[in-house]
């Protein structure tokens, strides 16, 4: 796992790309249309054993100043994915660059799935 580091006169601060992965995770799961983040294999294994996986189908590159992120989302059946995408990209991207003080370059959104509601919802009018 990498470490940002930044260096001050009073020491440095390391952030992990994990913490980068999990402010993004929550700021994109904050979206209206987001069903959830698709994880692939390991955050599946993860969920089973009980420990939620916050950093779920993130991926994020730290440089030293820099952060490109990847994001892999499953939005809900109805939603304007170009319009989720955006918005995603930017509270995202406003999130990381608030909390770390990084410079984000790239948030790239990958629509995984689409989610249905289970229940199917009766027209009143129909019998």
């Amino acid at each position: 796992m990498e470490e940002n580091n930044i260096i001050d006169d009073y020491g440095s601060v390391k952030i992990s790309e994990e913490v980068v992965a999990i402010i993004a995770g929550i700021a994109a799961t904050d979206v209206p249309g987001v069903a959830g983040m698709s994880g692939g294999i390991a955050g599946g294994i993860a969920e089973i054993l009980g420990r939620k996986n916050l950093s779920k189908g993130v991926k994020v590159e730290v440089g030293e100043k820099e952060a490109a992120i990847d994001l892999y989302i499953i939005v809900e059946y109805g939603a304007r994915i170009p319009e989720v995408a955006w918005d995603i990209q930017d509270k995202v991207k406003n999130a990381v660059q608030e909390m770390t003080g990084l410079n984000v370059v790239e948030v790239n959104i990958h629509i995984q799935g689409v989610n249905f509601d289970k229940e199917i919802k009766k027209d009143p009018e129909t019998k």
